[in-house]
């Protein structure tokens, strides 16, 4: 009988990993598919850059498994792995040239003249950068220099490639046009990634699979649509960002919802993202996005329970959208972003804000 293939390329197993009286990676199981870009997300000392230095072997699991492949790689040597690695700072030598430092990891795998240059020059046309191999690093542009970094750690054909932060020193343009550069030469050359970033426009927008850790511990994994509309709990919403968050009383099921109550005593439908019980305190969370509002005078009666009244407090433009602060009857403040209304709404505007029960999901507390 054959033996399936595990569909999971990476595969972390149980992964504890202490500094001292420190857990920097607390009890971790991650699968990462053949061929995906997985996003490790979180904020500073989340784990995430310590889980990544593991696979590559620059850090010892305390407790735990790591596998490539099927094969457990803890006691493998790092220069054994075949993983290429691309750091925030580049990590290029600045007295070599272009082709030297491309062809850097080569000259360590017995590849011959011929086919070392072959695949150099391969590997710069892929980053789009064919004919500078002459030049040397202070001659190219910090994005130019970040296409080399990633050059340099496809160009050895590598099982996974490992990205730490590798846009965060770049400017914000710079950085929307690399992320999708990086993006699209992942999916055409078809690499097993893993993406380390704070960043969660970075993660969101690049990565087949999210995992969002906190103080070590994994809070959630998904696609990306599944973690941002579907927050697992307070810590993941809030960090995707533009979240509201509203306590409320769950009280009975209706249909696929369940009625809830605010504090201020409305009654609301929200979608659950677990099992409730009734009289149970939870909160809905809404992104600032999903929020309809208008002028007061439009309300009609018919607009169903999930609408509250307030006024415009404060409001930045943004182009295309502008960012509102409502501040409700019970005082409490709403952040609605939306696009430009043809007459927009000014501060100290009256408003009701409609909320699609779909959009409101009820999490724990």
């Amino acid at each position: 009988m054959t033996k399936e293939k595990d569909p999971a390329f990476v595969k972390y197993r149980r992964i504890v990993k202490r500094f001292g009286n420190v857990i920097a990676v607390d009890d971790v199981d991650i699968d990462i598919p053949e061929g995906s870009l997985v996003s490790l997300l979180g904020p500073s000392g989340c784990g995430k850059t310590t889980l990544l230095r593991m696979l590559a072997g620059l850090e010892t699991p305390t407790e735990g498994d790591i596998f490539i492949n099927g094969k457990r790689i803890n006691d493998v040597p790092i220069h054994k792995r075949n993983l290429g690695m691309i750091f925030q700072n580049y990590a290029l030598f600045p007295h070599k040239t272009i082709f030297d430092n491309v062809a850097f990891g080569l000259k360590y795998r017995g590849v011959s003249k011929e086919e070392m240059q072959e695949r150099v020059y391969k590997a710069l046309e892929l980053v789009r950068l064919p004919g500078v191999e002459n030049r040397k690093p202070s001659q190219l542009s910090g994005g130019q220099q970040q296409r080399i970094a990633l050059a340099r750690a496809i160009v050895i054909e590598p099982d996974v490639l490992l990205m730490d932060e590798p846009l965060s020193a770049l400017d914000e343009n710079l950085r929307e046009a690399m992320r999708r550069e990086l993006n699209n030469l992942q999916q055409e050359i078809g690499v097993t990634t893993i993406f380390v970033t704070h960043d969660q426009r970075e993660a969101l927008s690049m990565s087949d699979k999210v995992i969002v850790l906190k103080d070590g511990i994994k809070q959630q994994e998904g696609t990306p649509a599944e973690v941002y509309n579907h927050s697992a709990n307070h810590f993941v919403a809030d960090f995707l960002g533009h979240p509201n968050f509203l306590p409320v009383i769950v009280g009975e099921e209706q249909d696929d919802h369940m009625v809830v109550q605010l504090e201020n005593g409305k009654t609301f439908l929200a979608t659950p993202s677990t099992q409730f019980k009734r009289g149970e305190k939870a909160e809905i969370v809404v992104r600032a996005q999903k929020l309809k509002m208008a002028p007061r005078a439009e309300f009609h009666e018919d607009e169903g329970m999930n609408y509250l009244f307030g006024k415009v407090k404060d409001r930045s433009y943004m182009g295309g959208e502008v960012s509102y602060y409502v501040e409700l009857e019970d005082m409490s403040t709403l952040h609605i972003i939306s696009f430009v209304r043809r007459i927009p709404l000014e501060r100290n505007d009256e408003v009701f804000i409609k909320l699609n029960p779909a959009d409101c999901r009820l999490i724990k507390v």
